[in-house]
Formats: structure tokens, C-alpha cells, sequence
């Protein structure tokens, strides 16, 4: 049994780099404009996908953000509470209201239950 996870971990250990030196050198690219902007605010994997490939945004191939930003390891219910917090900086939600925010396609795109766990994460659903 020993053997057997030995032999797995060396599996993960060397799969990982392999598969992260795959990368185009675009996906590269949006792999580090996408951390410049989880640096700076949260972002749904929507949102962050669609400001990468946006020609308002990075104006990166959509398939080449969506790979990049899957290469991630983001917890994206860590992104929707940072998001959450920042709306409430701005303005007043009720719960609901807040969750419907973080949720929309207009908004930030965040699963139902990425933003219900946002916004409950925060005193607008108290």
C-alpha cells in the first residue's frame, strides 16, 4: 500500500509542472494578468474569464483566458465575499439584493451559490 502512494504522489508531483509548462505562451500571459486582478479585487471565474477576453479588457482569446484561469486554484466563495465587501464599501444591499448582484450576468456573474455564501459572509444577511 506504501508502494502504491508513492508511486501516486510522484505521479501528482510530476503531472502539476508538466501540465502548468503546457500552457501557450497567451495562456502564460492571462495566467498573470488574471492574478494581477484577483490581486486587486475578487472575481467570479465568469467575470475574470470575461475581463481577460473582453475588447474592453485584455483582449485575450476566450478560450486562452478560460484555460488560464481554470489553471488557477482559486476559491472562488473567498472571491464572492471580497466582492461582497466591496459593494457594501459603495452602498447599501439587503441580503437578497446583494446576492442578486453578485449572481447576475450584469453584475459579476458569481454562482447562486458562490454569492449566497458572499453575501452571507457579511452583515447584509444578518
Amino acid at each position: 500500500m506504501k508502494i502504491i502512494n508513492v508511486v501516486f504522489l510522484a505521479v501528482v508531483l510530476v503531472a502539476g509542472p508538466t501540465w502548468a509548462e503546457s500552457l501557450t505562451g497567451p495562456q502564460k500571459n492571462a495566467v498573470r494578468s488574471a492574478n494581477q486582478y484577483l490581486s486587486m479585487q475578487g472575481f467570479s471565474r465568469e467575470g475574470l474569464i470575461q475581463q481577460l477576453s473582453s475588447e474592453y479588457g485584455d483582449s485575450y482569446n476566450r478560450s486562452d483566458a478560460t484555460v488560464a484561469v481554470d489553471s488557477l486554484n482559486v476559491d472562488w466563495n473567498e472571491q464572492a465575499v471580497r466582492s461582497a465587501k466591496q459593494y457594501l464599501k459603495l452602498q447599501g444591499f439587503s441580503c437578497r439584493g446583494l446576492i442578486d448582484q453578485l449572481s447576475s450576468s450584469y453584475g459579476d456573474g458569481y454562482t447562486e451559490s458562490e454569492a449566497t455564501y458572499g453575501a452571507r459572509q457579511t452583515d447584509a444577511c444578518e
